[in-house]
């Protein structure tokens, strides 16, 4: 007998992480803005249940996008806001039931800097703007030295919680993968020039938050591999990167690519069967030791299985396909199941398929999904309608933080 298949492939192999923890398998339900927090930062039962629903379905690790260092700079009002002013014990039970079944439950510790939410915030990038779609003001060198500390407390509360890692988002065109583009960082202090400067908020961060959880506690790095813009960030530059993570305390460089930039395509917009940026995932793993986790593109077994036994990757990160079959691991493990079933969508309007896939994760919430994939002018509705009121109850809640942001 192959002795792959005792296992049920390479995807059901631990994966020992460098601070010690053994993940259970190699999928990974990679982090989502599933703005499901309640409007004051906090997590809601839904939200509860939607990462008990996914512990259950038989992921190693489940990560949960865009939790806030602070109020000010939130991508979305439905995002969690975890720090001194946190009620912890609502997020106790999040990490409780997301953690499930041996599932490793982390938090990716976000600030949106120049693309914040507008109506709840006052953006800030590495350099101002003021483009059409695009209009932040520069951040202080005082901010930039508070940020390391912001994320090591963020991750400590995360630790004390009970949640079982953190994810530093530096992709997607949020803060810190801001810092690192050229097109967007036009600083001339230390962290803006060369790419040793442009990413020296990346590694404060990182070596802040190792000195906040001590040596055990995972720490994870979203990278990407280009910002995909001319002129932005690009695979040179994020090879570099990757080099520098390597000689860091971190436990795993999950790649991906993309901005959320007006205009830009997001790895989420790519048409095509993926994965996206297995390539550059070959070219990181010749310098760097650490484990690499790849998020974009995956929609078959096949795929998942090829790349991690290629040796190219050590993970793979999956979302929609998690949002279409939440329990996908077990069905790939109990060979009941290749691939899920992708809907397809004709002329829909920009920002309309993302609405109706995060709706569809507030229907697992509620275990009510079906396998109907029409609605989507209703999601998109009920979408906009949700994001209104959680402005209201956010602006309420942190009146006083966002005023003083």
């Amino acid at each position: 007998m192959d002795p792959l298949s005792q296992t049920n492939g390479p995807l059901f192999e631990p994966l020992p992480l460098p601070c010690g923890l053994t993940l259970n398998n190699r999928i990974a339900k990679s982090a989502m803005s599933d703005s499901l927090g309640d409007g004051t930062g906090h997590p809601t039962a839904v939200q509860t249940r939607l990462y008990q629903r996914w512990a259950e379905g038989g992921l190693a690790v489940s990560i949960i996008g865009e939790v806030q260092l602070t109020s000010g700079y939130a991508e979305n009002p439905g995002n969690l806001v975890l720090n001194e002013a946190s009620d912890l014990e609502r997020f106790r039970k999040l990490a409780l039931h997301g953690s499930e079944n041996g599932t490793s439950l982390w938090l990716q510790l976000g600030h949106a800097g120049a693309l914040a939410y507008a109506p709840t915030s006052n953006p800030k990038g590495p350099t101002a703007f003021d483009l059409p779609g695009l209009r932040c003001v520069e951040i202080t060198s005082e901010e930039i030295g508070q940020l390391p500390s912001q994320f090591a407390a963020t991750a400590r509360l995360a630790q004390e919680a009970g949640f079982g890692g953190v994810q530093i988002h530096a992709a997607h065109g949020f803060l810190l993968s801001q810092f690192l583009s050229p097109l967007f960082n036009k600083r001339t202090d230390g962290y803006g020039g060369t790419i040793a400067s442009r990413m020296r908020l990346l590694l404060e961060a990182i070596d802040a938050t190792r000195a906040a959880v001590g040596p055990s506690f995972p720490i994870a790095v979203k990278l990407n591999s280009s910002d995909e813009l001319e002129g932005g960030f690009d695979e040179e530059d994020a090879l570099k990167v990757v080099a520098a993570l390597n000689r860091t305390s971190m436990d795993l460089i999950d790649i991906s690519g993309g901005t959320y930039f007006p205009g830009a395509k997001s790895a989420s917009d790519r048409s095509g069967r993926g994965p996206y940026f297995l390539e550059f995932a070959k070219r990181a793993r010749a310098v760097t030791t650490k484990p690499l986790m790849l998020t974009g593109g995956f929609k078959t077994r096949a795929q998942a299985e090829d790349a991690v036994a290629s040796g190219a990757v050590d993970m793979v990160g999956l979302a929609r396909a998690l949002v279409l079959e939440p329990s996908l691991p077990n069905l790939w493990k109990e060979q009941k199941k290749s691939e899920p079933t992708f809907p397809r969508f004709s002329d829909a309007p920009e920002g309309g398929v993302t609405a109706w896939y995060t709706m569809r994760l507030a229907e697992i919430g509620t275990n009510t999904e079906t396998s109907d994939f029409l609605g989507l002018e209703r999601a998109i509705q009920a979408y906009k309608a949700r994001d209104e009121a959680r402005t209201e109850q956010w602006s309420a809640h942190f009146e006083n933080a966002v005023r003083t942001s």
